[in-house]
């Protein structure tokens, strides 16, 4: 039985578009305040419109991840507005794939220090928060979510640097998993197959894969969200780890 939001937090980092987009506007509906975090200010302003129009709360911060002191940044606006923090749900990624020899240096390294670094920098300011807040949770429990992909289970040609992302996104979250388990803060991780969002797009990716994922129809982002709404709504006593959701008819 799902368990209501209420008076809770949630940040969700690329929530401008997307799963991150849907995943907030979920989590809103369940009763949480949201924190909206991303990098282009105009799109956070809507989404944070449309959730207040459904009779709920969101900030929108701007930010680029990719720097620990906006990840600081990020988690200390989120206290001074809502003095809490009991779901953090990483959801910004980007995703350029390509052959290696002909992909920029510049293109492995987006995704390296959006996948990974941002991730892991926004989860080390947001733990000690976390764990102030099953003190005085009536859950008793709180809630990381990171998003990773199918990508981070299987291996595939010219995705090397996003699958190498992807596999340490899914390593990291079972090693906090097994790290903070005991302290009621459950770590878990979504692994999505092909998604029809706008990591797609870059570089017109998708006219790039069809051949592998063929006329597969994919998964919608808010698919995902509500991947992402069971797991933080279940009660203490029920810990998802990891979720593997695939379109049913990709191989």
């Amino acid at each position: 039985m799902s368990e209501s939001l209420k008076n809770t937090v949630a940040l969700v980092t690329g929530a401008s578009s997307g799963i991150g987009q849907a995943t907030a506007i979920r989590l809103s509906d369940a009763g949480a305040h949201v924190v909206l975090v991303g990098r282009n200010a105009g799109r956070l302003r809507e989404v944070a419109e449309k959730i207040a129009a459904a009779g709920g709360e969101a900030l929108p911060i701007e930010a680029d991840l990719r720097t620990n002191a906006e990840a600081e940044r990020i988690i200390q606006q989120t206290i001074e507005r809502f003095g809490r923090l009991d779901t953090l749900v990483n959801a910004a990624g980007v995703m350029l794939n390509g052959p290696s020899i002909e992909s920029p240096l510049q293109d492995w390294d987006a995704m390296v220090d959006v996948n990974l670094r941002g991730l892991m920098y926004v989860t080390k300011a947001a733990l000690p928060h976390l764990a102030k807040a099953v003190s005085d949770s009536p859950r008793k429990v709180v809630d990381v979510v990171n998003i990773s992909s199918v990508a981070g289970r299987f291996a595939a040609a010219q995705v090397a640097i996003y699958n190498a992302t992807k596999f340490a996104v899914t390593a990291a979250t079972e090693a906090w998993r097994q790290e903070f388990t005991r302290q009621s803060i459950r770590f878990s991780v979504i692994e999505p197959g092909a998604t029809a969002t706008g990591l797609w797009d870059a570089k017109g990716q998708w006219d790039g894969f069809k051949a592998m994922f063929g006329e597969v129809e994919r998964l919608h982002a808010e698919d995902i969200a509500e991947a992402v709404s069971f797991i933080v709504t279940n009660p203490r006593r029920v810990a998802i780890n990891e979720i593997v959701v695939r379109p049913t008819d990709q191989p």
